[in-house]
């Protein structure tokens, strides 16, 4: 096997692994969020386990996620980067 497709199969295979970590952090984050929201909304609304409190919480959670990612979407424009997400609408 030449160096070079040796070199580029090593380089693949982190790549690959950095990602799959970045995921795995990505999803702990996201768990942790999960439950500090929603420890917030139990001591908001109390213990009430209804199906408009949960409803109340996806909202919340949705909310919150789409202004996150505004938030970082425009930080990435700022320092030169790419956002994974763009608006068709700003041409």
């Amino acid at each position: 096997m030449p160096i070079e497709k040796t070199r580029e199969t090593t380089r693949m295979i982190f790549q690959s692994m950095i990602a799959l970590a970045s995921a795995a952090l990505g999803l702990v984050a996201a768990l942790a969020w999960n439950d500090a929201i929603k420890e917030t909304m139990k001591q908001i609304l109390g213990e009430d386990e209804s199906l408009s409190a949960k409803y109340t919480y996806a909202i919340l959670a949705t909310l919150i996620g789409v202004i996150v990612v505004v938030v970082l979407a425009r930080v990435a424009a700022k320092v030169g980067g790419e956002a994974t997400i763009s608006r068709e609408a700003e041409g």
